[in-house]
C-alpha cells in the first residue's frame, strides 16, 4: 500500500534518513520507534505528502485513503464535538450542517413567512442525509466519542471550550470515524485516561486497515502491533513481532555484533603484531605481504551503536513515621456535585497506593486533599510525623519562571550542587548538551513536566504524591523513572494511566466507586486478577 524507496532527508544540518527503505502492507499494524528527534514525525509528514524526501520516493497506491492524527490539532471552535468529528467523514458533514441550520430556522418565529420553503428544503436535505447513511454516522460518531470518555453534555457543547487534551481526543475521533485504508497515529495514547486507552486498544485491534503508529506506552504498543519499524541513524529496520520481541531481538543482535566485533579485533591485533614483528626480516617478506593484503580485503565489523541509557542514583529519602497520612470522615463537593461523603482512608510508611476510578470519581481531588492543595468541606486530613511531602501535579508546570533557563532553574533549586551533578540530572530527564540553555517559556508541556520531576526527585521527599507523572515522558525516561522509583524507600500515592508504571510500582490499589472505596493489597496486577478488569468502569474480561 505504501512503499518508501531509498529515501534520504535532511532537516537543516541534521541528516534524518539516508537511503532508507520500508513498506506498510494491507492490514499490517506497525509500531514506529526511535529516539526523540530521530525522524518519526518527518516520516509521517512524507507519507501524507506534507514534506518531500530530498532523494528517493514515497509511493502510495492509487486510491488509498490516509488518516493522519498528529499532536498539532489546530483551531476548533463554533460547533459541537459531534459535528467536528463528523466533519472528518467527508460530504455527509456538509449535509449535516445544513440540516441543523434548517432545524434551527424551523423553530424560529421570525422565519414564519418562509416556513413552506424551509420545510420543503428540509425534506430534500433530510433525504440526502439518509442516502449518505448520516443517522448511522452520527450514532457512530457518538459511540467513538463515548469510547474516548466524552459525556453527552461534552459531545453537544462547543468544541472551542474544551481543553487542549480533550481537543486532541476530538481530532483522534475524527480519524477513527473516517476508518481510512491507512491510519497514521502519532502518539494517540497521550492525554487518554486508562478507560479510553483500553477502549482505543480494542478499536484498533478490530480495525481492518493498515496502521503505522508511535506511542510512549509500551503496554498499548505491545497489544496492538505485530511488527516494529525502527528509525536508527538514518536507516529503517523492521522486526516481526510486538515491542517486547523487538527489544529482545535488538539486544540479541547487539550482543552478537559485539561478539563479532571483539573476535575480529582480536584477530586483527594478532595479524598486526605478526606484521610488526617480521616486517624487517627478508625471510618472512612473502608472509608479511600476504597478511597485509588479507587485512586490506577484510570487511570491518562495526561495534554496535550504543544507545544512551539514562540512569541516575537518587539520594535516599529521609525516614518518616509509620503513619504517613490519615483522612477521617471527609466530605467534599463542588457546587451540587458531591465527590466524597464520609471518606476514611490512611496511608502507612512504604505503602505505594495506585488510585483508580472512572473520570470524575475524585482521583485528583483525593491527591489535592492529601497535599493541602484543596480543603475538605468537613472532616480531617492529618499528615504524620517527619513526613516530607513532594507533589507532582500538571499545574506545577505553570509555576516555572519562564525567563530562567533549565539549568538556572536547577541551580536556583539546588545552589549547593555541582555543575556536573546538575548536568547529569538534566541528562536523565532528556535535557542533553545545549538543551539546558533553553528558557522555560519555550519548553513544551512534556519538557516542563520532566523539569518539574527532576527538581522533585533530586532531593527526594519521603512521601511522593504523583498525578499522571508519565504524561509526555518517552519510553527511555519512563523506564529510568520506574527504575528510580522501584529503589525508592519512601511512600507513594499516585494516579497513572500507564499500566507498565502501575504494575511495576504499586503494592496497594484504592478504587473509588459510586458505592464507596474498595481497597486491594498486592498492587495493580492483583487488582486485575481479582476484578477481571484493567480499569474501573470496564466490563470484566
Amino acid at each position: 500500500m505504501i512503499r518508501l524507496d531509498n529515501i534520504s532527508k535532511q532537516n537543516g544540518h541534521q541528516i534524518v534518513f539516508i537511503e532508507a527503505a520500508g513498506a506498510l502492507l494491507k492490514g499490517e499494524k506497525i509500531g514506529l520507534v526511535g529516539p526523540n528527534g530521530s525522524g518519526k514525525t518527518t516520516l509521517f509528514r512524507m507519507v501524507t505528502g506534507r514534506e518531500l524526501p530530498d532523494e528517493g520516493q514515497v509511493v502510495v497506491e492509487r486510491g488509498v485513503t490516509i488518516g493522519y492524527f498528529s499532536q498539532d490539532v489546530g483551531e476548533m471552535a463554533g460547533h459541537s464535538a459531534v459535528a467536528e468529528v463528523m466533519e472528518g467523514a467527508g460530504p455527509v458533514s456538509v449535509v449535516a450542517t445544513e440540516l441543523k441550520e434548517l432545524e434551527t430556522a424551523m423553530a424560529d418565529p421570525d422565519q414564519a413567512d418562509n416556513m413552506d420553503t424551509i420545510i420543503e428544503r428540509y425534506g430534500e436535505v433530510q433525504a440526502r442525509f439518509e442516502e449518505l447513511d448520516g443517522y448511522a454516522l452520527e450514532g457512530r460518531a457518538r459511540e467513538v466519542l463515548a469510547g474516548l470518555s466524552f459525556t453527552q453534555e461534552m459531545m453537544e457543547g462547543d468544541v472551542g471550550k474544551l481543553s487542549g487534551g480533550w481537543k486532541m481526543r476530538v481530532a483522534l475521533a475524527r480519524i477513527l470515524l473516517m476508518r481510512p485504508d491507512v491510519m497514521l497515529l502519532d502518539e494517540p495514547s497521550n492525554h487518554l485516561d486508562l478507560e479510553s486507552l483500553i477502549w482505543l486498544e480494542g478499536f484498533l485491534k478490530g480495525y481492518e486497515g493498515a496502521l503505522l503508529m508511535t506511542s510512549h506506552d509500551r503496554e498499548f504498543m505491545n497489544r496492538i502491533v505485530t511488527k516494529i519499524m525502527e528509525i536508527d541513524s538514518g536507516s529503517l529496520t523492521s522486526y516481526s513481532g510486538d515491542y517486547e520481541f523487538y527489544e529482545a531481538q535488538r539486544a540479541m543482535n547487539e550482543k552478537q555484533q559485539q561478539a563479532q566485533f571483539e573476535r575480529q579485533q582480536a584477530m586483527l591485533s594478532k595479524e598486526i603484531k605478526f606484521i610488526e614483528r617480521f616486517k624487517a626480516r627478508a625471510s618472512h617478506a612473502a608472509q608479511v605481504q600476504s597478511r597485509v593484503k588479507k587485512l586490506d580485503k577484510i570487511e570491518r565489523v562495526e561495534p554496535p551503536k550504543r544507545r544512551e541509557v539514562v540512569s541516575f542514583d537518587f539520594l535516599p529519602a529521609p525516614r518518616s513515621g509509620e503513619d504517613v497520612v490519615s483522612l477521617k470522615n471527609i466530605h467534599k463537593a463542588y457546587g451540587s456535585r458531591t465527590i466524597y461523603e464520609g471518606l476514611d482512608f490512611s496511608v502507612r510508611r512504604k505503602e505505594r497506593w495506585a488510585v483508580m476510578g472512572i473520570n470524575g470519581a475524585g482521583k485528583s481531588t483525593l491527591l489535592k486533599l492529601v497535599t493541602g492543595a484543596a480543603e475538605p468541606d468537613n472532616g480531617n486530613v492529618t499528615i504524620g510525623g517527619s513526613v516530607k511531602l513532594g507533589y507532582f501535579a500538571q499545574h506545577a508546570m505553570d509555576l516555572l519562571d519562564g525567563e530562567r533557563t533549565i539549568f538556572q532553574n536547577l541551580e536556583d533549586s539546588f545552589p549547593q550542587a555541582g555543575q556536573g551533578t546538575l548536568r547529569a540530572l538534566a541528562g536523565c530527564f532528556g535535557f542533553s548538551g545545549d538543551d539546558v540553555e533553553k528558557r522555560c517559556r519555550v519548553l513544551s508541556g512534556g519538557e516542563k513536566a520532566r523539569l518539574v520531576m527532576a527538581k522533585m526527585l533530586f532531593d527526594p521527599p519521603n512521601f511522593l504524591v504523583l498525578d499522571e507523572p508519565t504524561n509526555h515522558l518517552d519510553m527511555a525516561t519512563k523506564e529510568m523513572l520506574i527504575k528510580a522509583l522501584a529503589d525508592y524507600e519512601g511512600t507513594m500515592l499516585f494516579v497513572s494511566h500507564d499500566r507498565h508504571f502501575l504494575a511495576a510500582l504499586s503494592n496497594r490499589v484504592l478504587e473509588l466507586t459510586p458505592d464507596g472505596i474498595q481497597q486491594y493489597g498486592g498492587g495493580y496486577t492483583e487488582y486485575v486478577e481479582r476484578t477481571g478488569q484493567e480499569a474501573p468502569g470496564l466490563h470484566p474480561n
